[in-house]
């Protein structure tokens, strides 16, 4: 299992050493066979070399690696992101990874913010278009800095696009028993692209009979999954509306420190990340938790068909996260690193 790990700037250097003490963890006396590669790409880097991917990059992780495990980016020496939009947007077009995975659910009932809901009415999934949408960079300025400035930013999506998103929400309901499919758009508005969705939604769905169907407009989604998660198995939505969404449903798991993402393209090399950002301030201060990047390590476990590890990070998280041995934002005392070995001894224990 070679494995690239790309740790970042900030807090995510912080909580990717601990899904790497995780997986050596698992891997005692070679069961899992890991072979990790560590690249330094990130704002030292940048700023050091000039340089934030180097050429050749991208070919060689699709070719040499079987999944790719990435920190979080983000520095205040780089204003413009352009490290961060080379190496992480960058590896979402250059390798096609269309689908954004993030489960949401919630692992103790104390990390529920909602009133009357427990953990167990929690669960569900959320597919974003990963790349296309408002993310694609088109559009531009006119007579910028001047009163009498422009800017326009395009939606661009493509019935190629939308359909493999949406087939792929239903193939993963129907594979796991999920029973409904919820599209989010904002048709209403957006009519063209909306309209493309729509067609393409009632078209796919069409071909999977058993599994119910429905559409939601991305406001009344909001309202409603804070209103009552429980209707909800899997969401599909574009890749703005999906960058919305998932904060939310970070929300109900427990904060963005308790959510993981798989950035994937089925049968090819994919990536894997936790959602939250690179918080600078607090690198190095042991207050991140990793636990966003430990659930993240499980997903890449279960995506590398590794399902019976990957069950066992998970309930060793949930089992800290109960006993309150985790961090300050999910209600315990333990630094970074201290939490990271709670899980490992439960994973030993």
């Amino acid at each position: 299992m070679k494995l690239a790990i790309i740790p970042g700037d900030g807090i995510g250097i912080d909580v990717t050493r601990e899904a790497v003490k995780v997986l050596r963890t698992l891997d005692r006396g070679g069961a899992l066979s890991l072979d990790l590669m560590t690249f330094p790409w990130g704002a030292d880097h940048y700023l050091s070399t000039g340089e934030t991917v180097p050429s050749g990059a991208f070919e060689d992780l699709s070719s040499h690696y079987d999944a790719i495990f990435m920190g979080a980016f983000g520095d205040p020496r780089v204003p413009d992101m352009k490290h961060a939009a080379d190496i992480l947007l960058g590896t979402r077009f250059r390798l096609d990874l269309y689908v954004n995975y993030r489960p949401v659910r919630c692992l103790d009932d104390r990390l529920s913010p909602l009133k009357g809901y427990s953990a167990r009415d929690i669960d569900f999934v959320v597919f974003r278009e990963n790349t296309e949408g408002a993310y694609v960079g088109a559009g531009g300025n006119f007579k910028k800095g001047t009163p009498d400035e422009v800017a326009i930013q395009e939606d661009v999506s493509t019935r190629k696009g939308v359909e493999r998103i949406v087939r792929h929400a239903f193939e993963f309901a129907r594979k796991t028993g999920r029973r409904r499919v919820t599209m989010s758009d904002k048709s209403n508005a957006m009519r063209f692209v909306g309209d493309l969705w729509q067609r393409v939604f009632a078209e796919v769905s069409s071909e999977y009979s058993e599994i119910e169907s429905s559409h939601l407009y991305v406001d009344a989604l909001c309202l409603q999954l804070i209103k009552d998660p429980r209707p909800f198995d899997v969401i599909v939505t574009n890749n703005m509306f999906g960058d919305i969404v998932t904060d939310l449903c970070a929300a109900l798991q427990g904060g963005l420190g308790m959510a993981a993402s798989g950035n994937i393209h089925p049968g090819r090399v994919s990536m894997f990340e936790p959602v939250h950002g690179s918080a600078p301030k607090y690198a190095g201060t042991g207050r991140a938790n990793p636990f966003g990047a430990i659930l993240t390590a499980a997903l890449m476990l279960e995506h590398l068909g590794r399902k019976k590890e990957a069950e066992a990070v998970e309930r060793a998280v949930a089992a800290c996260v109960a006993a309150r041995r985790c961090t300050a934002d999910v209600g315990g005392t333990l630094s970074t690193g201290e939490a990271g070995d709670a899980v490992c001894e439960r994973l030993t224990g």
